[in-house]
């Protein structure tokens, strides 16, 4: 492992980080759009999980990737075991931080309304998210990274950019946390089809070993 990295459309990504204990990198895709035949990308995302994760799935264990991908129990699964995630989204089409929030706040919010969890407690939680990116500038290769210690209900959302002192806000409304996880690792409604893709793929590998 040591420095290796992985390339996500030209972006390095190292394989391996350290939080409270060293993470893999086990999937990776991008957010893109198409429009009128233009993709046009903008992040790209590296998923990092314990190596342990793979006890968690066991059930899974010979399934194939393409299988896996589809299967939103597996990722539900996975979502709720009790290992650290790290999430570290690099931006390659900029745009305000204002722009990002609303996306994370819509989808977080049409999600919790649709499982009756959005109470006042919820609200203000994502407001507070909301607030953290509108005073932001996303320009290209600037890095939002999103930390899910491996028990609590909660998150550490930091953002880092070229010139500029790295900010950070934790989150700690559990349902919140619980569905920005889902944003980006929820399977078949995630926000990256093809982040999915390489972590049903990677994982699929590491439990047919």
């Amino acid at each position: 492992m040591g420095n290796d990295v992985i390339m996500v459309d030209e972006i390095p990504f190292p394989q391996q980080i350290t939080t409270a204990k060293p993470l893999s990198l086990l999937g990776y895709g991008i957010t893109d759009i198409e429009i009128h035949f233009l993709q046009i990308k903008f992040t790209a995302i590296g998923v990092y999980l314990e190596p342990e994760i793979v006890g968690h799935l066991q059930q899974w264990k010979g399934k194939p990737g393409n299988v896996v991908a589809e299967d939103d129990d597996f990722f539900e699964a996975l979502i709720s075991a009790p290992v650290e995630k790290y999430l570290r989204i690099v931006v390659i089409k900029e745009i305000k931080g204002s722009q990002y929030g609303v996306q994370l706040e819509s989808s977080v919010r049409d999600r919790l309304a649709a499982d009756d969890k959005y109470e006042d407690e919820e609200e203000a939680a994502l407001e507070k998210v909301v607030e953290f990116f509108q005073s932001k500038y996303l320009k290209k290769d600037s890095i939002i990274t999103f930390h899910f210690p491996a028990t609590s209900g909660t998150a550490e959302i930091a953002f880092s950019t070229e010139g500029k002192e790295d900010s950070k806000i934790k989150v700690e409304n559990a349902n919140v946390v619980e569905t920005i996880k889902k944003w980006y690792l929820g399977g078949t409604r995630g926000v990256s089809p093809s982040t999915i893709t390489s972590l049903a793929n990677t994982l699929s590998a590491e439990l047919s070993k």
